[in-house]
């Protein structure tokens, strides 16, 4: 993992992001006085959500609802 200057990173800004993005490099430190301040990583892609994941997995009860009236009370602070 390559360490760039603060003024180098600031003047290759662009450069940087081009070579992490492409997977050219896989991050860069970033450094203020030689000292390690922030590293520059690809952003991880956002996946699609997965409906039906664990269908199969798990069982539903058929009554799970059969409290909802008593966790909506507890809910909104009527527990006594």
């Amino acid at each position: 993992m390559p360490t760039v200057n603060m003024h180098d990173a600031k003047s290759r800004l662009s450069k940087l992001v081009a070579a992490v993005r492409s997977g050219a490099e896989r991050e860069f430190v970033i450094a203020i006085n030689g000292t390690p301040a922030a590293r520059l990583v690809p952003v991880a892609a956002n996946p699609k959500p997965r409906w039906g994941l664990l269908k199969g997995k798990i069982q539903v009860p058929d009554d799970i609802d059969g409290n909802a009236a008593e966790v909506a009370r507890l809910f909104e602070g009527n527990g006594d």
